[in-house]
């Protein structure tokens, strides 16, 4: 049986469908702006990419919780 995801992640196949591209794609671009602060790297994807609000905050969650950053 498959668990049902939760937490930001949940919002990655709308993210996928919305963009047009996998969250890898996203991922990679956070790279460019890991030193950042969260709500900076929030307004990257947002002014730079045109990604919503709350698909970039789950898309940086997520970045920033497997990449050990808090």
């Amino acid at each position: 049986m498959t668990e049902k995801v939760q937490g930001p992640a949940s919002y990655f196949p709308s993210i996928e469908k919305k963009y047009g591209q996998p969250i890898d794609h996203w991922m990679s671009h956070l790279d460019a702006v890991k030193d950042k602060k969260h709500m900076e790297q929030v307004d990257y994807l947002k002014t730079e990419h045109g990604m919503g609000h709350g698909h970039a905050n789950a898309v940086v969650a997520v970045y920033r919780a497997n990449n050990g950053l808090s």
